[in-house]
C-alpha cells in the first residue's frame, strides 16, 4: 500500500510538473492519456482502462513525424535512386506518388503503394535466382534482363554451404548494368507491402493505430488528409516507442512500466523459434531468411548457434548496392564478412549505425520501463535477451511490446479492411 500511494505521489509532481512545462509533445500527449485515466471506470482492469484512453485520443493528436520521414518518391524514380533516398532519409520505406494520376485524384489513386527496403530485397532475391526450368518462353523483356544479369553474376539459388559462391560478382553486375539503373519504382510494383496501402483517417482512435501496429504487423501507418488527398503524418512503431519513453513518470505508464519482461509475457519469441543465420553463411541468405520468414532483422551467431556476434537488418541491403569497396574488399561475402566490412565503412566515412554497430541485449529481469528507455535511446528496432552467460533465450521487437501495451476487442475493427486489395501474404486480415 505503501509503495502504491508513493507511487501516485510521484506521479502527482510529474503530473504538476508537465502541466506548468511539458518536454515534448509526445509528454503532452500522455497527459491526455493521464487525464483520461483518472476518470475511468474503478472495476476495469488496467488494459481496459488503456484501450479506454486510447479509443478516445483522435490519430491526428498524433505529434507530426519529421519532415525528413514523409517523404514520398515518384513512381518514375529508378531503383537505384529511390535506394539511395531511403539511404539517405535513413527511412526504411516511402509511399509511392503514380506521375500519371491526375490533379483532382482522390488519395487512393494518387498513391501506388508503400516501397521498402524488404521489397527492393524481394526484387533483388528474384535476380539470384535461375528462371524456372519450366518455363518454355523467352518471357517480358524485363525478365530477359533479368536473366542476363543472374547469368553474369553466375549463381542461382543460395545454400548455407554456398558461402563463396556469394561473390561481389553479382552486386557489380547488378549495380553496374542499365537494368539496375532503369528499372523504375513502379516496375517492383508486386514487391510493396499495400496496394496502394492501408492508412488511417485523421479521426481514427489511438487504439486502432496501435492494433495495426501489433497485430497487424504495420511497422509505420500512414494518415491521410482527405480534403488535401495526401498523407499528413506517418506514424511508425518507433515513434509511438518514443511517446512511451516520455510518458515515464506519469500513473498509467508506471502502472504498466515497472512490470518485468516476464511477468507480460516478453519475449514472446524463445530461443528454438528465432530465425538465424550462422557467421559463415552468405550473406544473401541472411535476406533470403528475413524474405522467407517475413521479419526484419535477424541475428547473426556463432557455430554453437546460441552466441549472438552481430545483427543484420533488412535495410542493411543498401550497404551492398550503395558502397561498392564492400563487395570489392570482400570477395566472398559471408555474413561475417559483411559486418567487418560495413563497419568498416562507417568507420572511414564517420558514420554511425544502430543495425551493425553493436549488439544490444538485455534480460528477463528488465523492466518494461528500461526496455522502452534502451530501445529509445538506442534508436533500435529490436533487443536479443540474453542469460546470465550471453547465450541467445529470445528477441523483443517494437511491435511486441506495443502489443502487451492494449488488447483487440471482439470485432473491433467489423468491416475496416474491407476494399484494401491487395493484402498481404499470410496477412490476419
Amino acid at each position: 500500500m505503501a509503495s502504491m500511494q508513493l507511487m501516485r505521489r510521484e506521479s502527482e509532481i510529474v503530473h504538476d510538473v508537465m502541466q506548468d512545462s511539458p518536454k515534448s509533445p509526445e509528454a503532452r500527449l500522455g497527459m491526455k492519456v493521464e487525464d483520461l485515466w483518472d476518470v475511468q471506470e474503478p472495476q476495469l482492469s488496467p488494459t481496459e482502462k488503456l484501450n479506454a484512453c486510447f479509443e478516445s485520443i483522435p490519430v491526428s493528436a498524433f505529434p507530426p513525424a519529421p519532415s525528413s520521414q514523409v517523404i514520398e518518391i515518384k513512381s518514375d524514380t529508378s531503383l537505384a535512386e529511390a535506394v539511395q533516398i531511403l539511404s539517405e532519409h535513413k527511412i526504411l520505406s516511402a509511399p509511392v506518388v503514380d506521375v500519371d494520376a491526375p490533379e483532382d485524384a482522390s488519395w487512393i489513386d494518387r498513391y501506388i503503394g508503400v516501397v521498402e527496403f524488404a521489397g527492393i530485397v524481394v526484387w533483388i532475391l528474384h535476380q539470384s535466382e535461375p528462371p524456372s526450368p519450366r518455363s518454355t518462353t523467352p518471357g517480358s523483356a524485363l525478365e530477359v534482363a533479368v536473366n542476363r544479369v543472374t547469368n553474369v553474376a553466375g549463381f542461382g539459388i543460395l545454400g548455407p554451404e554456398d558461402a563463396q559462391a556469394t561473390s561481389g560478382n553479382f552486386f557489380e553486375a547488378l549495380t553496374s548494368s542499365e537494368f539496375y539503373k532503369n528499372t523504375k519504382v513502379r516496375d517492383i510494383a508486386g514487391s510493396f507491402r499495400w496496394a496502394p496501402f492501408l492508412a488511417l483517417q485523421k479521426s481514427n482512435s489511438f487504439l486502432t493505430m496501435l492494433l495495426l501496429l501489433s497485430n497487424y504487423k504495420m511497422k509505420s501507418v500512414p494518415v491521410v488528409d482527405l480534403g488535401e488527398a495526401k498523407i499528413d503524418n506517418i506514424i511508425t512503431q518507433s515513434s509511438v516507442i518514443h511517446m512511451l519513453a516520455e510518458c515515464a513518470g506519469l500513473q498509467w505508464f508506471e502502472s504498466w512500466g515497472t512490470k518485468k519482461l516476464s511477468e507480460i509475457g516478453l519475449p514472446l519469441m524463445t530461443r528454438d523459434h528465432v530465425i538465424k543465420v550462422y557467421e559463415e553463411e552468405p550473406v544473401l541468405q541472411a535476406f533470403k531468411l528475413m524474405r522467407k520468414k517475413r521479419v526484419g532483422a535477424i541475428p547473426i551467431v556463432d557455430s554453437s548457434g546460441i552466441k549472438v556476434v552481430g545483427n543484420i537488418s533488412i535495410r542493411d541491403v543498401q550497404f551492398l548496392l550503395t558502397a561498392p569497396e564492400i563487395y570489392h574488399d570482400y570477395r566472398s561475402i559471408t555474413a561475417k564478412n559483411f559486418l567487418t566490412a560495413v563497419r568498416s565503412y562507417l568507420k572511414k566515412h564517420q558514420e554511425t549505425s544502430p543495425f551493425v554497430s553493436g549488439m544490444v541485449v538485455c534480460t528477463k529481469n528488465y523492466s518494461v520501463k528500461e526496455l522502452i528507455m534502451k530501445l529509445d535511446s538506442e534508436k533500435i528496432q529490436r533487443v536479443y535477451v540474453v542469460d546470465d552467460a550471453g547465450n541467445l533465450e529470445g528477441v523483443i521487437t517494437l511491435r511486441d511490446i506495443i502489443s502487451r501495451l492494449v488488447h483487440e476487442p471482439y470485432g473491433y475493427f467489423g468491416d475496416f479492411f474491407d476494399g484494401v486489395l491487395p493484402l498481404p501474404l499470410n496477412t490476419r486480415v
